[in-house]
Order: C-alpha cells, then structure tokens, then sequence
C-alpha cells in the first residue's frame, strides 16, 4: 500500500503520548520467560511451538530486529541472542527511544519492583514521564497495612490524594480484571462500603490473599477516582486469563456513564479490542468518553491497520488517544508506536489521495490523536515531571 509521502512525514516526526503505559523489564530474560511475556495467556504451549509464530513474533522480527544490528526476519533464536548480548539497558534504550514519545504515563499499579519506574521511563525514553495511580493497588496497601471496616473508606480517599499529590495526572481501575464491568453503576452507600469491608476483611483473614474482588468495592473505588476529578483510565476488552472477555465489553460501563456525565469528569476507556465499536459508539455518545485502542495494535501486528480504521469510523477525533500499553517488553513500548504509524500513515493516505479529505484535514487528525487529545485532556502543559 502506497503512502503520501506528506502524511508520512508528518506522522513520523509527530512525537507521541503514550497515555497508558507500565514499565519494561530490568533484567535480560530467557528465551522462555521472553516467550511468556510475549502472551497475555499463562497456559503453556504446545510442545514444538514458539509464540514468535503470531502476527507479534512477525513484527519484532520485522520492525524491533533493525534496531538490534539484525537483519529482518531474523530467526527467533538469533534475535534472542543478540537481545541477551546487548544487555537489558540497552535493549530497552534502544527500543524505547526508537519510540519517539514525547511524554508517557506510567501505571505502576502492577509488578512495579521488576519494572523501570516512573523516573526511570523518563530516562530511557527521553520524553516526560508521570504517573496513573491504579484504585486497587492502593485499596490493597491499605488493607495490607492493617485497617478496619469502618475505617477504610475515609482512608482510601486520604491515600488516594496522597498518592496523586505527588504529580500524578489520572486515575485508573481493573475492575475488568477482578469483577466485571457490570459492578453497581450507582454510587455505593457507606454502610454498603462498610458490610463489603467486613466481608472482604474476613477473606483475607481465612485466605492470606488481598484481593479486592467486590463489586460494591470496585464501584466505590471508580467514584473515588471520579470524585479525584482527574481522568479515570477503566480496562476494557483484551487481557489475561484473569479476565471474562464478554463482561469486559464496555457497553457495560453505559449505565457508569451517564451517572458520571454531570460531573464531568473524563473517563477513559483503555485497550477496548475486540470492543473498539462499542467504545467509538460510547465516545460519540458522552461528552466526557475518551478511548484508544492500545495493547491490540502490538498483538494484531500488520492486521492492526483494520483496527485503527474501525476506531476512525464514528468516534469523534478529538475524542481518541494513542497508547501502546506496553509492559515488560521494551518491544511492545516501541512496536505500539511503529504499528500506530504505519496505520495512520496508510489510512489517512488513502483518504487525501482518494479525495475524502485534505491534507491539512489528514495531518489534523493524526496530531490530535497521537498527542494532543492527550495534552488536553491530562492537561500536561500545565504539568511537570
């Protein structure tokens, strides 16, 4: 597929926001643990199988393998060679700078000792970095720390402020992950919190396990967010096991929604694959949606030029973000990136040079979506990592 070579331009100087991102991995990884991060999926393989044989594998060894000294296609072993040979640091230097971000946000809500940090991304990216400071990950230290069941909601709002004094521009919730997205839309009581905290409180007793699982607790902890008034980032569609696929659509979150929409407060809805329709459709339809389709673009590889398409059909441009959602593969940080502009440079091409749109209406959408929807949104101007 040919490109305009003006819209080419344009898209590969634009210097991205990543909005949703974790931290790479520190340490040099077998090929096995490689392959295992490779996959959302904790099953093992088949004998005789590789995860390199996936539309991922295609693309490390086309676009990740250059910026190793490699030639393209390399085969997976001598990929992983070299990987090794260069080291951790510079891999993820490599990677991470070919990205070409001017600013990421950082979960740290997940594994966060193995990962670079929130600092750490500053450096090996070269771009501004700031923190999203995940609902559940902090429920779960209080309740580590020791607290009571009348006690935990005011001191999770006061740990929550606490956390994102500290520079953090968004909130975000896996109530996907624990739950569902069909939790209670409405606003919890506080003798509700309080009956789900003892319930919670006495399982962790009996299972040594601190797990927020709840629904009545999830529900509290997003109108926390909510109650923050900065951007609540909500995983929806595609992740691990852990995940039901169905009750991550997030038509569920519609009813959330318009109880949230009076307040104004931004909701973000991450990933969405398979979901993109539903969430273009929520993003058209409430004023405070915003959505992206990251983490699909990495595992859809070349098929991630459909994705995009689909995302473009109704939603409004001022209401899509870019994110790779990478995490412990400095690949995917970069891949998310390259995939993204390889896609927006064949679409929006298709549109200028079929006369569906000018080229300054091409280099406006692309702009908006890649950094400044979320320079808006996150208000990063005003911000300071």
């Amino acid at each position: 597929m040919t490109s305009n070579p003006h819209v080419r331009e344009v898209v590969e100087d634009l210097r991205l926001v990543d909005h949703h991102v974790h931290g790479a991995l520190k340490s040099t990884l077998s090929r096995d643990v490689f392959e295992q991060v490779m996959t959302e999926s904790d099953r093992p393989r088949r004998p005789g199988t590789t995860n390199f044989d996936t539309q991922l594998g295609l693309a490390i060894r086309r676009w990740c393998a250059p910026l190793l000294d490699l030639d393209v296609f390399v085969d997976p072993e001598t990929y992983l060679q070299r990987r090794t040979a260069l080291g951790a640091d510079e891999v993820n230097r490599r990677l991470l700078t070919a990205a070409n971000l001017d600013t990421v946000l950082v979960d740290t809500g997940f594994a966060a000792e193995d990962l670079l940090d929130v600092d750490e991304m500053r450096e090996f990216c070269g771009a501004r970095s700031f923190e999203v400071v995940r609902l559940e990950a902090v429920a779960e230290d209080i309740v580590r720390a020791g607290t009571t069941a009348e006690g935990f909601a005011d001191e999770f709002r006061a740990m929550l402020q606490q956390r994102l004094s500290k520079g953090a521009v968004a909130t975000k919730s896996i109530a996907a992950y624990r739950y569902g997205l069909d939790v209670p839309h409405e606003r919890p009581s506080a003798q509700d919190v309080e009956t789900a905290m003892v319930n919670w409180l006495r399982n962790v007793e009996s299972s040594k396990t601190v797990r927020v699982d709840d629904p009545v607790l999830l529900s509290f902890l997003l109108w926390s967010g909510v109650d923050a008034k900065l951007p609540v980032q909500i995983h929806t569609g595609y992740g691990d096991s852990d995940l039901d696929i169905i009750r991550s659509n997030p038509a569920y979150l519609t009813d959330f929604l318009r109880a949230v929409e009076p307040l104004g407060t931004a909701v973000v809805l991450l990933h969405c694959y398979p979901y993109q329709r539903e969430a273009a459709y929520l993003a058209q339809m409430f004023p405070n949606v915003y959505f992206d389709v990251g983490e699909g673009i990495n595992y859809t590889g070349v098929q991630s030029r459909q994705l995009i398409a689909e995302s473009f059909e109704i939603a409004p441009f001022y209401k899509q973000l870019y994110s790779s959602d990478g995490w412990g593969l400095a690949e995917f940080h970069y891949l998310g990136a390259r995939l993204w502009r390889n896609g927006v440079t064949a679409l929006l091409s298709s549109w200028v040079d079929e006369g569906h749109c000018g080229l300054s209406d091409a280099i406006d959408v692309a702009t908006k979506v890649g950094r400044a929807n979320a320079v808006d949104l996150y208000r990063l101007n005003a911000a300071s990592s």
